[in-house]
């Protein structure tokens, strides 16, 4: 019995994130076939955010029902960091890989999201977080994952190469997958392939500067989906004031009983409580590092879709540059997770080390006042 509940403990996270990623693909799918109708990415950011911040605010409170509130949470350091969390993590982040998408296809959406632990050890260098000595594994791990992350990014920008399922003249299937294009939308010929990967490059550069901000506040605040639910609420309200600018238009803000208004129901539930809460859960259960590892099933899933039923969507260049940021990524999750047990081994040491000092002490003491006497 105990065997079957260990397989199980393992089997459930592993299926419940690998089908994350699916859904994120096939939610990545449907925003590309709304952008490419015409619908405007600022009101497409602005409800679904709109939507998953009303859910979240309730929501927060339920999920960490009974749990004490030891920290106060609304003081001005912490408005400050919700602030920012907001400002990096849905506003920036958000607009860049929208207008990104509407420029690419989504399997540039994978490539350039694995970018993140090779901007964040930059970023962390850059602070002087850590120490680079090249004679130190760890840190070879971590450059070397570092520059081919990148060049799996250069060769998604330089080389899209020819089609890995062409348009079909006389395949049986050619019908059925003609009348899936006709409805979705992987890729479009776009002659601002370039800067749709650099909006996305720089989307996820911010999402990097997000994450750093969000590890020490989650330190500070442990209380996860409250964080989650006050920096929703923060990126919402910016977005809403840039969007108004930028889409002035006001008949680009009715919505109808459409596909798009679906795709903003569920991409605002999904995004905000479904796979938010999975990820928490999941990092409960397996530690920091195991939700990041699913990553690069994006480029799986990606590739799954794109070959299944699109023709003429899915370069092989892109497929390559996305494979190659892949090995790059798990690399430096490889390397920052060695890092850190070699942390807790010098950490359990250290403490070893005082416990034996502990006891070592008063028997000196003892024997002092024996002396004494």
């Amino acid at each position: 019995m105990g065997i079957m509940e260990a397989k199980w403990e393992n089997i459930v996270p592993f299926v419940t994130m690998a089908l994350m990623e699916a859904c994120t693909i096939a939610l990545t799918i449907l925003a590309k076939t709304a952008l490419t109708g015409g619908m405007s990415p600022f009101v497409f950011i602005v409800y679904t955010n709109a939507l998953g911040s009303l859910l979240l605010l309730p929501y927060s409170f339920f999920f960490h029902r009974g749990e004490r509130d030891d920290e106060p949470f609304l003081t001005k350091p912490s408005l400050v960091r919700i602030f920012l969390l907001g400002f990096t993590g849905v506003f920036l982040y958000q607009n860049l890989a929208f207008l990104g998408l509407s420029y690419s296809s989504p399997i540039v959406v994978c490539a350039m999201g694995l970018q993140s632990p090779a901007f964040s050890f930059l970023l962390s260098s850059a602070l002087g977080e850590g120490g680079l000595r090249w004679e130190c594994k760890i840190t070879r791990g971590r450059v070397i994952g570092t520059l081919i992350c990148f060049t799996g990014a250069f060769v998604e920008v330089i080389y899209l190469g020819p089609f890995i399922r062409p348009s079909p003249s006389s395949s049986p299937n050619s019908n059925f997958l003609t009348t899936i294009s006709h409805y979705l939308t992987f890729f479009k010929n776009s002659d601002n392939w370039a800067l749709g990967s650099l909006l996305l490059a720089c989307a996820t550069l911010s999402i990097s500067i997000w994450n750093i901000i969000q590890l020490d506040t989650v330190q500070k605040y442990p209380q996860v989906m409250k964080v989650v639910s006050a920096y929703s609420l923060a990126g919402t309200l910016q977005c809403a004031i840039f969007s108004a600018f930028m889409e002035p238009d006001l008949s680009a803000w009715k919505l109808e009983l459409n596909m798009d208004l679906y795709l903003i129901i569920a991409t605002g539930i999904f995004g905000s409580i479904i796979r938010t809460s999975v990820q928490v859960k999941c990092s409960k259960m397996k530690g920091p590092y195991y939700v990041p590892l699913f990553k690069p099933f994006g480029i799986l899933w990606a590739s799954i879709f794109g070959t299944s039923f699109f023709v003429n969507s899915l370069h092989y260049g892109s497929v390559f540059g996305a494979a190659i940021a892949g090995t790059g990524y798990l690399l430096i999750m490889w390397s920052q997770v060695q890092s850190d047990v070699q942390k807790d081994m010098v950490e359990e040491k250290y403490n070893h080390q005082l416990d034996s000092d502990d006891q070592i002490t008063p028997l000196l003491l003892g024997n002092g006042d024996v002396d004494q006497v």
